[in-house]
């Protein structure tokens, strides 16, 4: 009961001497905090910070055991962290400060335009598929693929039927690779994405379908591949592919890749 009553007077205290300034004090580091864990969440850092985790054990632990040589070296390492840091994330510091700039609380693109985006999307394919080109399209989530893929030619254009179609042209340079597709633009074309190393997947898949679950192995991003031999639709996800996908199945994948709930038109039938 005591500790319930202390509780109480000290939050009576804490809350009777609160400024305007720490309540805005609070909100800024939570934001910061929030936009950081966001940012990791999409860079995959997690697996450098968990690195830089260890490196700050070892470092406590060679000071309990008496490492000097270890000590020393750690020591050196983290009184340079901020500048190690910077490095090592500059391409996230980077894009964090131009979202910040850009639109600090709200980013996207409006529910109506990402609706037009996916079925323009969804023409693209089936419209590839009918003429028989291949095709490897990525459709970026939350995790970045930055740093899995190598980049092709840079486009930042706007999503089209016609614009996807023209890329994988059998005669076009930039047909062999796939396309970066990020929120509301084409970002790049004639991009490489990494090979599957899975030994149990069929023998028999191309390249283009190999690449596909090879990045969403790493990522949880979509991809879509046509087959230029049998001009059918693929959807893979999380490592896991769907051959020969019907145009539903392929507005559905664009739909949830969106956040959005699909709902399939069906036609009433008199009786």
């Amino acid at each position: 009961m005591n500790v319930l009553s202390n509780l109480v007077e000290n939050l009576s205290f804490v809350l009777s001497h609160l400024r305007w300034q720490d309540a805005f004090d609070i909100f800024l580091v939570w934001l910061i905090v929030y936009r950081a864990l966001i940012l990791i969440k999409r860079t995959g850092t997690i697996q450098m910070l968990s690195g830089l985790g260890i490196l700050a054990i070892s470092f406590v632990m060679s000071q309990w055991f008496e490492f000097h040589s270890l000590n020393w070296i750690l020591e050196k390492f983290f009184s340079n962290l901020f500048v190690i840091l910077v490095v090592l994330f500059q391409g996230e510091i980077r894009r964090a400060l131009s979202h910040i700039g850009s639109h600090p609380l709200f980013t996207g693109i409006s529910s109506v335009m990402e609706t037009h985006l996916i079925e323009e999307i969804a023409k693209g394919v089936i419209s590839i598929a009918q003429r028989g080109y291949g095709a490897l399209i990525v459709i970026e989530k939350d995790i970045l693929v930055d740093y899995h893929i190598e980049m092709g030619t840079e486009l930042d254009s706007k999503i089209s039927a016609e614009v996807i179609e023209s890329i994988f042209q059998p005669q076009a340079p930039m047909h062999d690779g796939a396309v970066l597709i990020r929120g509301g633009k084409i970002v790049s074309a004639g991009c490489f994405l990494p090979l599957s190393k899975n030994p149990a997947i069929d023998k028999n898949l191309g390249t283009r379908h190999r690449a596909a679950i090879g990045l969403t192995e790493e990522t949880d991003a979509l991809v879509l591949v046509v087959s230029e031999e049998t001009k059918s639709i693929s959807l893979v996800h999380s490592g896991h592919m769907s051959p020969n996908v019907e145009l539903s199945a392929v507005r559905q994948a664009l739909y949830e890749a969106y956040g959005f709930k699909y709902k399939a038109f069906h036609p009433e039938v008199a009786p």
